[in-house]
């Protein structure tokens, strides 16, 4: 399993989690072996938001074979891509899941939801994404 975590430079386990997967300055890529440890980590960069809006990472993420993204918040538009492209959406709260490395142990204990297209934000000023 290959999972992204969209994190602040310089990316790494240890990595502070962005505020806004697509304008993330890394996505700090973890591959997990079948027995659930960590086998690899990986820094992807992200690239300009403004050339192609939120779809770019849904291809940035493909092209790099991920199948989980974790965010703290996601658009409709972005989180259909993801789910198109076979990259299941997890929810983990910013606020209590500060960092790269508490995300992979939130995965690992099956503590993260999977989230819904209900969940995916809308627009307007409460979004966090």
């Amino acid at each position: 399993m290959r999972i992204a975590i969209p994190t602040n430079n310089p990316g790494g386990l240890e990595a502070a989690r962005s505020d806004h997967f697509g304008h993330c300055d890394v996505f700090t890529v973890v591959e997990l072996n079948e027995s659930k440890e960590v086998a690899g980590v990986e820094i992807v960069a992200n690239v300009a938001h403004d050339a192609g809006g939120c779809m770019v990472p849904v291809k940035v993420l493909a092209d790099a074979k991920v199948n989980v993204i974790v965010v703290g918040g996601i658009g409709a538009r972005p989180m259909q891509g993801f789910n198109q492209a076979g990259i299941d959406v997890y929810y983990a709260d910013r606020q209590t899941v500060a960092n790269a490395a508490e995300v992979i142990e939130k995965i690992i204990a099956g503590q993260l939801p999977i989230m819904r297209g209900d969940q995916a934000c809308k627009g307007g000023l409460n979004c966090h994404h």
